[in-house]
């Protein structure tokens, strides 16, 4: 099997492409990434040596993919922030997410391949996740039974009503997850759609406004100053989280078995079993890295900031027999651990970032 991976150079997309060759060792697997986000260029040599080929391309620019035909592209490329546009960068915003994922489609139908496709759980709109019912405990908050459809105590299900607004990243998500399907009706394409929540683990390059996990890890080994942005500033916000090797084990089963999850579009999570609050993540860190951090807090909220996401994976469920087996615990410890072997490669891509 031929894959080509989009975004192959970032954290899922490397972490993918060695975790599926080593499934698929007879797969020839093409790495491709424009090495926009810092730090993934310490990618490379993982990919060189697990037996991946790297290939410098944007998805933005159709004329800068490999050669071709692949059986499966896995896209994996987008800007991640949810802050993105609100702060400049619509351009690099719109055109990767929506423009570059055209382009995987058109070579899809070129070369008659499958699409695995990465989404994102802000494809749901903020109004309902705001508005239903929930209750502050001592550490998080938590959502309540009742209230609005399509959302419980569980977590936030596909039936959820898709009207409203979302963020420009959301958007550029989920009109990316509609003209999929329209490619799907239109050309027969045999397309997977997995709206991820927050995916961590070692060698995710994170930031303040995206891979908090890892952010958080990396402020308390280094010392950096941290904020509870939102909500009061208590820090009780939540959200479910999934380990990046949790991931790539249910998408070689979606490889293996494609035939059978053609069409799919649902979420894949952590929810509410696999789910850590800011204030939590914060203990685990202290404990982890057996240092504690300057916590400031910052009352106003953000736009597009939410109090809790949680995905609710029973729909997923009743199709697989995966589960997500990795807890905070270990996927700080890996981070960590991570973070211990390239301290001053971190420093050097990542301080201030």
């Amino acid at each position: 099997m031929r894959i080509l991976i989009t975004g192959g150079a970032g954290f899922v997309g490397a972490s993918l492409a060695l975790h599926v060759r080593n499934a698929l060792p007879d797969s020839k697997i093409v790495c491709m990434d424009n090495l926009y986000r810092r730090g993934s260029e310490l990618n490379l040599p993982r990919l060189r040596d697990g037996g991946v080929v790297f290939h410098w391309g944007d998805v933005r620019d159709p004329g800068a993919f490999p050669v071709g035909p692949f059986d499966l592209i896995v896209e994996c490329s987008a800007e991640p922030s949810v802050l993105a546009g609100l702060t400049g960068g619509m351009n690099y915003l719109y055109h990767t997410n929506l423009t570059g994922l055209f382009h995987c489609l058109e070579k899809a139908r070129e070369w008659e391949s499958r699409l695995l496709f990465l989404s994102t759980s802000r494809v749901y709109p903020m109004k309902p996740l705001l508005e239903h019912p929930w209750r502050e405990e001592e550490t998080r908050f938590v959502w309540l039974d009742g209230g609005v459809p399509g959302i419980c105590s569980q977590g936030v299900g596909e039936e959820l009503d898709m009207r409203g607004v979302r963020s420009f990243y959301g958007f550029t998500k989920y009109a990316a997850e509609l003209l999929i399907e329209e490619y799907r009706a239109a050309h027969g394409l045999k397309a997977v759609v997995n709206r991820c929540g927050v995916i961590a683990g070692p060698w995710q390059f994170g930031k303040g406004d995206q891979g908090v996990v890892a952010f958080w890890t990396m402020a308390h080994h280094f010392g950096w100053p941290l904020s509870y942005i939102g909500f009061g500033g208590t820090g009780k916000q939540v959200r479910d989280f999934l380990h990046v090797e949790d991931l790539c084990a249910l998408v070689v089963e979606q490889i293996r078995q494609f035939d059978l999850w053609d069409g799919w579009c649902g979420n894949v999570a952590g929810g509410l079993e696999y789910s850590v609050s800011l204030r939590e993540l914060t203990e685990v860190c202290q404990i982890v890295t057996g240092r504690r951090n300057p916590v400031h807090a910052v009352k106003e909220t953000r736009a597009n900031d939410l109090r809790l996401f949680l995905g609710d994976c029973r729909t997923l469920y009743t199709r697989t027999t995966w589960r997500p087996c990795r807890g905070i615990h270990q996927l700080v410890a890996g981070i960590e651990a991570w973070v211990c072997v390239h301290e001053q490669e971190l420093l050097t891509v990542l301080k201030g970032g």
